[in-house]
């Protein structure tokens, strides 16, 4: 909850975190209850924005703009260029504050303006509605609660009707991010009918008791212009605490509105990447590092089923692996497609590093995939037409190497996602163990044919191109782990040294 106060706090939108913490949800990235509680602490920090600007604060709103527009000069992307825009938002909202409330004063003498607010007092639930469609419309409860706010400093609009329609805003809020995740995973959906499920009870709780609840109110701050938003913050943290030990409880009877979707998995498809992750380069890298990780995990059942098919001669296996090799293609072009349209202006230094690390080890997967379909699978169907057999040393020698292949394909995995240097070094000596083990299976293997087995002559070639082509796999998997060795000052950039 206080994770969900903190983050609207910068991001100065529930709304925005909704629909982030809804994307990490349909990942599997934060389960459903963590998320719900995220969200009731969203709702309170847009509260404290609201609180924040109540205050006549036009004053600050150029100080604002200069530190801005410097930040946002000073670079030309990473923090400080979002840190600037941040400031230039702030300030942009502050002198729209101020027009809003030189605007709405003239409004109090309106001949017309009665005619329109008549019917909403007389009809308060009316006025949630009207309140709700407009917060809908605007995409923000924090924007409709200031201009609330500034129409009821004006004298334009009532303080109770106005109390009435924060309720409204409340509700208003939740439609956005429904209509955003309706097409997305059924997890990201129940996040934000979760957020409504809530909004709802506790707009149906308060509505009767509004007039008992306005003194109360007024006991904090007799302003009416501080009504308003002690009324929105005071609804909100009542709400977040009372949900909050009830998470479970919500987030189950989301799960019975919205079920899970039987759908034909299509391993060819992405399953994470997501075109309105896009706009939020932490998710987005966070969903093209997933759908890398699915593809690593589809070269590691390539590589087990390999063995299985130099073993047995199995040819409707050998046939699955060519198929996997081309759902790595496809699920490899996926991810550089998305990752084309990732802008890069918005990311800070390490998002930029991590964009690289995961085309680079994305392609080497590719790659690796391709050593297995195109030079492994036709040294197999060539053992198949041949009906030869490894000699019995010759297999346990190609079995070694594969299963130390196999470890440093696991490693590397590890390596990608945890960025752990001793694991990368790890990673660099297994590479020189493997390297060893086919120096001393290459003497066994000379050393059989200088005996004359008839296995090991017919399979000769065979075997060196499949030791070959381990090597080579592991030698795409390793490239994970040079730019983390040479970012820590432990490896050189090169091991070549050239003459001057």
């Amino acid at each position: 909850m206080f994770a969900g106060i903190g983050m609207t706090t910068v991001l100065q939108s529930s709304t925005a975190t909704v629909l982030i913490v809804a994307a990490f949800a349909g990942q599997g990235l934060i389960g459903a209850s963590a998320g719900l509680a995220v969200i009731l602490g969203a709702d309170i920090g847009t509260t404290l924005v609201a609180q924040l600007f109540s205050f006549d604060l036009s004053w600050i709103a150029p100080v604002f703009m200069i530190i801005g527009f410097f930040l946002f000069k000073m670079e030309k992307s990473g923090k400080l260029k979002n840190t600037g825009r941040i400031f230039i938002g702030l300030a942009l909202m502050l002198v729209a504050l101020g027009w809003i409330r030189e605007t709405a004063a003239p409004l109090k003498e309106s001949d017309v303006l009665p005619l329109i607010l008549s019917p909403l007092q007389s009809d308060p639930f009316f006025a949630v509605l009207i309140a709700a469609l407009l917060t809908w419309m605007a995409h923000s409860s924090l924007a409709i609660v200031l201009i609330l706010m500034s129409f009821v400093a004006a004298g334009t609009l009532p303080l109770m009707l106005g109390l009435y329609m924060v309720l409204g805003a409340n509700l208003g809020g939740t439609i956005p991010p429904i209509l955003a995740t309706l097409k997305d995973h059924p997890q990201a959906l129940r996040i934000s009918v979760s957020n409504m499920l809530v909004r709802v009870t506790g707009v149906i709780l308060v509505f009767p008791f509004m007039e008992v609840i306005e003194p109360y109110i007024a006991m904090i701050d007799a302003d009416h212009t501080r009504e308003i938003v002690n009324f929105h913050t005071a609804f909100n943290v009542v709400l977040a605490l009372s949900f909050l030990p009830f998470t479970g409880v919500v987030t189950r009877l989301a799960k019975k509105i919205i079920p899970d979707r039987v759908e034909r998995d299509d391993p060819k498809k992405s399953r994470y990447l997501d075109v309105k992750d896009l706009n939020t380069p932490s998710v987005a890298l966070a969903a093209a590092t997933r759908e890398t990780l699915r593809m690593a995990d589809i070269v590691q059942q390539m590589l087990e089923d390999t063995i299985t098919v130099l073993r047995t001669n199995d040819m409707k296996l050998l046939e699955k692996v060519s198929e996997e090799d081309n759902t790595i293609d496809e699920i490899y072009g996926a991810i550089k497609a998305y990752m084309a349209k990732l802008s890069q202006e918005f990311m800070d230094p390490k998002e930029a590093q991590r964009y690289v690390q995961i085309l680079t080890f994305a392609t080497n997967i590719e790659h690796a995939g391709d050593v297995i379909d195109r030079n492994l699978m036709p040294v197999a169907l060539k053992k198949i037409k041949q009906q030869t057999q490894f000699s019995e040393e010759g297999f346990k020698d190609i079995k070694n190497i594969h299963e130390l292949v196999l470890a440093s394909v696991q490693l590397a995995q590890s390596v990608f996602v945890s960025g752990d240097l001793e694991m990368a070094k790890r990673l660099l000596e297994d590479k020189q163990v493997i390297r060893e083990e086919e120096i001393s299976g290459m003497a066994s293997h000379i050393e059989r044919l200088s005996e004359g087995l008839p296995d090991t002559i017919a399979t000769s070639t065979l075997h060196l191109d499949i030791v070959r082509d381990y090597r080579r796999i592991n030698t795409y998997m390793c490239t994970v782990a040079y730019p983390l060795l040479e970012q820590a000052g432990e490896r050189h950039t090169s091991r070549l040294k050239l003459k001057k």
